[in-house]
């Protein structure tokens, strides 16, 4: 699996994790150049809160665009530090 955005392999790996539809990338397979941690967090009844990232690539930031748990619940445990996308990055 590959995440892109912008013409950039933001995330690569054939081992991701399919959670409610969602790939989670493996921390070590993520071009982390392109990530800032954002201020922003969210909260899932099962998973627990989630962080997220702002994606930067060629100059254009796509906001809060990829999101992990730092610290999940542990019926998430599998999912820790793994990434997931959305805002229009492809996962293909």
């Amino acid at each position: 699996m590959k995440a892109i955005w912008n013409d950039t392999i933001l995330a690569e790996s054939d081992q991701t994790i399919v959670v409610e539809g969602n790939h989670y990338f493996p921390p070590n397979s993520v071009n982390k150049q392109y990530f800032k941690e954002s201020k922003t967090h969210s909260t899932c009844p099962w998973k627990g809160q989630a962080s997220y990232y702002n994606i930067t690539v060629s100059g254009e930031t796509n906001s809060d665009a990829a999101w992990f748990y730092p610290e999940p619940k542990e019926a998430a445990q599998q999912i820790k530090d793994y990434v997931a996308f959305w805002k229009g990055v492809q996962v293909v």
